[in-house]
């Protein structure tokens, strides 16, 4: 066979392979819960609790995840996790990821609330990703704002 063929060969297969992987629906991912752990010097540090929701038929395994949090379009925290695991299709599962936010993060947030009045609409936003080798990669956002009532004053 010549080169052109074998090329061609090629070509057709690995369009047919990456046409086997199809379309997926993302994940939905949500902050479930948040607990603060030791941190050092002037760094704090939560443990966040993602429920992390697998809305297609095939199972994804992963072997990590890596998270940015942005509070106020600022960078907030991040973290890293080696937990791994499987999460079959059409379930859930909790993925707890240890964050730090800095002193200097901190005082970013504080110096951009100071002389705005009450904080009322915060805009936030999460990145991330659940690793997964070459192909398995599987990549996640959420975003909204966190409404913070006004204190009730009472007589």
């Amino acid at each position: 066979m010549s080169i052109a063929r074998l090329a061609l060969i090629w070509l057709l297969l690995l369009l047919g392979g990456c046409a086997l992987f199809g379309s997926r629906d993302p994940l939905q991912v949500d902050l479930a819960g948040m607990e603060p752990i030791p941190g050092e010097g002037l760094e704090m540090r939560f443990n966040l609790k993602l429920r992390v929701q697998n809305p297609n038929e095939g199972a994804i395994h992963y072997s990590g995840v890596a998270l940015e949090l942005d509070l106020n379009d600022l960078p907030l925290a991040s973290g890293v996790s080696s937990q791994g695991g499987t999460l079959a299709g059409f379930s859930e599962t909790l993925v707890e990821v240890p964050v730090t936010l800095s002193a200097f993060s901190i005082l970013r947030q504080a110096w951009r609330f100071s002389g705005t009045g009450p904080v009322q609409n915060v805009p936030y936003a999460l990145r991330g990703k659940l690793g997964g080798g070459f192909w398995g990669t599987r990549h996640f956002t959420d975003a909204g704002v966190l409404s913070i009532p006004e204190p009730v004053d009472t007589p």
